[in-house]
């Protein structure tokens, strides 16, 4: 397969300035699918500058054209689903069965979805006093840097780009240097459907190189990052220089809580898929199975067979259910926190260690791993972000509330009941920017997806997402009031 692999400044594929090469890996085997060019600072800048030259004309394109541009950039996605299926699984580890359903037809969905209201998003008329007119209108907030990462990067480009282009910003954006071969792909179908040179740069790089200096550009007005905590908080300083606006879409330890008038069948089923697709690189993976003790063994009796049973093998196999990690690193962080948990006394009730299958061998795969601790155990409070889920138990409703708000994080919570008044209860009880009810990890082009706490602020997605990259300016207009009182003579 052919894989695009120089930086996208200005319209154009170029080498790096100082011709630097990240090698990027199949995590199925780990060989080598391609050498990538190294965005390092000169390249950034570069970049800036085009997006910078980009600004005024896009800006004044009419919203409509611009979200006709994203509308043929969805049929150009859907026109090659399949090589953008193959590429997201060979790069990232995913089954090629789920980027075939989830991450193709999502990212599509996402342009389309803000192609389409790229002309609906409108300012206000606000009342006041008489004589006076005044209107509030959202402007594009000017050149935005934005660094996507490894985990969901085909889907993470649209989320990220869309709203930023369809608001009339635009766009330097640094995919992680792990995966970055399906944003390059988007990028040439950007070309080819006739978005403008410079609108959209696509840079690949190292975080702590090109990340931290995107982060820092004065000519950047805004950074929108996805990533860890860790990472969220440097960014924030990093933007410090000229007061940039952030936006951070951050770890998370989402609690999945089964009551004990739960349909079993279905949270078994809803909670294997919570935590083990994509074999749990996701923040929003509910990666804490919290059990009503009535029902906590019968639970685990069935959870534990379906986990047991998920079929691990190469992602373009379409049989594959759960493919490898993403990286060897990747790998041996998450098999510290078994190491962790055992140390903590947890119990692995469930793998804990790569497969014994010789063939799988050579890659990052990982056994689905469940783990029995303590809610103030290390594996339940950090983000572990693997096929890792830990099991406790509770008595009552307020004892699981408390468990579950009782982390750093607030991004995606989850739970499962029978009982209407228990379910809008308990949804509002929880602190976390999404909450699932007898489903988890549902999301949609027009739903806002953030979090709070140490899962940062801001909104992906929706309507919110075009408020995030835009901002206001109120207007006010003296229709008749005539010269103010005290200064007439």
């Amino acid at each position: 397969m052919r894989f695009q692999t120089r930086l996208f400044i200005g319209g154009e594929f170029v080498d790096s300035a100082e011709r630097g090469r990240i090698e990027v890996l199949n995590p199925h085997d780990n060989s080598t699918l391609a050498e990538v060019a190294e965005a390092r600072p000169a390249d950034i800048d570069k970049a800036v500058a085009a997006a910078t030259d980009a600004f005024p004309a896009w800006r004044d394109t009419a919203a409509a054209d611009r979200g006709r541009l994203l509308l043929r950039l969805a049929d150009a996605i859907e026109a090659n689903f399949e090589e953008l299926a193959q590429i997201e699984s060979l790069d990232t580890g995913h089954p090629i069965r789920d980027t075939r359903m989830l991450d193709v037809p999502r990212t599509a969905a996402t342009f389309r979805y803000f192609g389409g209201i790229a002309d609906k998003f409108h300012g206000s008329v606000i009342p006041v006093e008489k004589g006076f007119l005044n209107y509030v209108t959202r402007e594009p907030v000017g050149v935005v840097g934005q660094i996507v990462p490894w985990n969901f990067p085909l889907m993470f480009t649209s989320w990220k780009m869309g709203p930023a282009l369809a608001a009339g910003n635009c766009v330097v954006m640094k995919p992680a240097e792990l995966t970055p071969l399906s944003s390059l792909r988007i990028a040439e179908l950007m070309r080819e459907v006739g978005f403008p040179p410079g609108v959209a740069n696509i840079v690949p790089g190292y975080g702590n190189v090109a990340g931290q200096y995107l982060a820092e550009h004065p000519g950047v007005q805004k950074i929108a990052f996805t990533g860890s905590t860790a990472t969220g908080r440097r960014i924030v300083q990093a933007s410090a220089g000229n007061l940039k606006r952030v936006q951070l879409e951050l770890g998370g330890k989402g609690a999945n809580i089964v009551f004990d008038d739960a349909d079993l069948k279905a949270a078994i089923g809803g909670g294997a898929f919570a935590i083990f697709h994509n074999q749990g690189q996701a923040c929003i993976a509910g990666s804490r199975l919290l059990l009503h003790e009535r029902i906590a063994e019968q639970f685990l009796d069935g959870f534990l067979k379906l986990a047991g049973s998920i079929r691990l093998g190469n992602p373009l196999d379409p049989a594959t259910e759960m493919g490898p990690l993403t990286s060897m690193q990747h790998r041996e962080r998450v098999l510290n926190y078994c190491k962790i948990a055992r140390e903590q006394g947890g119990e692995i009730l469930l793998g804990g260690e790569p497969p014994a299958d010789r063939e799988l061998a050579k890659g990052c795969y990982l056994l689905p791993t469940v783990v029995r601790a303590k809610p103030a155990d290390r594996v339940c409070q950090e983000e572990v972000f693997g096929p890792f889920v830990t099991v406790t138990t509770f008595n009552d409703e307020d004892e699981v509330i408390a468990i579950a708000n009782g982390t750093d994080y607030g991004l995606g919570a989850g739970f499962w009941t029978r009982d209407i008044k228990r379910a809008h209860r308990v949804a509002r009880r929880l602190v976390s920017g999404m909450v699932w009810i007898n489903c988890y990890k549902r999301v949609n082009p027009g739903s806002p997806f953030g979090g709070v706490r140490g899962s940062g602020y801001g909104r992906d997605m929706g309507f919110d997402a075009m408020t995030e990259y835009t901002t206001a300016k109120s207007v006010w207009v003296n229709v008749d009031a005539g010269i103010p009182p005290y200064y007439a003579r």
